[in-house]
């Protein structure tokens, strides 16, 4: 009996660590890779719901507790049930809201270009503590480990106690830290505007290595199987997790626009040119691109064997992972050009016609 028990917590504690229901940070998780394990929405049937802002919605959705959570250039940070659409609180900051929310230990964080990190109960929608930096937040943190790891406009990459709202440690770059961290294997990679992705060790704050780029880095990178993936002008670049070396680079028709995901052996992304390009993970060679009508900067995601992505031609779409082609797409009445979240059949993404969409 006693065997019994023990098994049966450990399978408790195993299944609650994997627990793949949820879509609680930008991107979905530590890596950034955009890949969601549960059911995806492989055929449309029907919009589950709607929720009007009072200004776009330039935050990605984030998926956690029930509640849907986003930003908007209202200045509100919302929370909605994830079944019924209906607003269960909204929290008030002094500017817009770019930064996509991450939650852990029932406390949502975000920026805001007030250049607050805030920390705010994912129940009551109160705030527990807020961080000041010296310029805007726009990054989205990760939070691992007891802390929450972000970006400010002010130069620096910030570690913040989640308990406390205390810095830890501060990284300071050439330039803004625009780019939202991914955390693998105890190391922090994010991008700055002065050129270089970094790789930053997780507890020490202490640089590992740095890899330059020609253009200022925008792009959020992906971290799997040993290898970060991230744009940056034309390119689509494969950096060794350990050496910070290149391992291969993909050049679009022009820039690329969207943070990659990853998943089953591809990386997608989008670029300006009008199309959602997917390149083996492994050579760098172009599987097969999807042609939108309009610039593609919405980050994918993927699951169900379904690619998920918006376009300024004003469609959501789902496109099969392995021949490229078209499932299904969805309009909207305005650009569609942040990331869709995933989570139990169900795909939540914000339209620039100030609409967060639910459908199923």
């Amino acid at each position: 009996m006693k065997k019994v028990i023990i098994g049966f917590i450990a399978f408790f504690i195993i299944s609650a660590c994997n627990n793949n229901n949820e879509w609680s940070k930008f991107r979905g998780n530590l890596g950034n890779t955009g890949h969601y394990e549960g059911e995806a929405p492989v055929e449309l049937t029907n919009i589950k719901w709607k929720f009007k802002t009072e200004d776009g919605i330039d935050s990605s959705p984030t998926v956690a507790d029930g509640i849907v959570l986003f930003g908007s250039t209202d200045n509100y940070l919302y929370a909605i049930d994830v079944e019924t659409g209906q607003k269960k609180w909204k929290f008030k900051t002094e500017d817009d809201i770019y930064s996509n929310p991450a939650v852990a230990d029932s406390i949502v964080f975000f920026g805001s270009r007030d250049d607050y990190l805030y920390a705010v109960d994912i129940k009551t929608g109160q705030e527990r503590w807020k961080f000041k930096t010296e310029d805007d937040v726009e990054s989205s943190p990760a939070v691992t480990d007891g802390i929450v790891f972000f970006g400010s406009a002010d130069n620096y990459l910030y570690a913040v106690d989640i308990k406390t709202g205390r810095e830890k440690w501060k990284f300071k770059t050439e330039n803004r830290v625009l780019s939202s961290p991914a955390v693998a294997d105890g190391v922090v990679f994010f991008g700055s505007m002065g050129n270089y992705l970094y790789a930053i060790n997780e507890k020490t704050g202490q640089e590992i290595w740095k890899f330059k780029t020609k253009k200022p880095l925008l792009s959020s990178p992906a971290v799997k199987d040993g290898i970060v993936f991230f744009g940056n002008g034309y390119y689509l670049y494969a950096v060794d997790i350990k050496t910070g070396q290149e391992r291969w680079k993909f050049k679009s028709k022009f820039s690329v626009s969207s943070n990659p995901a990853v998943a089953d052996g591809i990386v997608f992304f989008g670029s300006r040119d009008d199309y959602l390009y997917a390149v083996d993970i492994k050579t760098g060679q172009e599987r097969w691109k999807f042609e939108a009508k309009h610039t593609v900067s919405s980050s994918p995601a993927v699951a169900d064997g379904i690619v998920f992505f918006g376009s300024w031609d004003n469609y959501l779409y789902a496109v099969d992972i392995k021949t490229g082609q078209e499932r299904w797409k969805f309009k909207t009445e305005g650009e569609v050009f942040k990331s869709p979240a995933l989570t139990d059949g169900i795909v939540f993404f914000g339209s620039n016609d100030n609409y967060l969409y639910a459908l199923e």
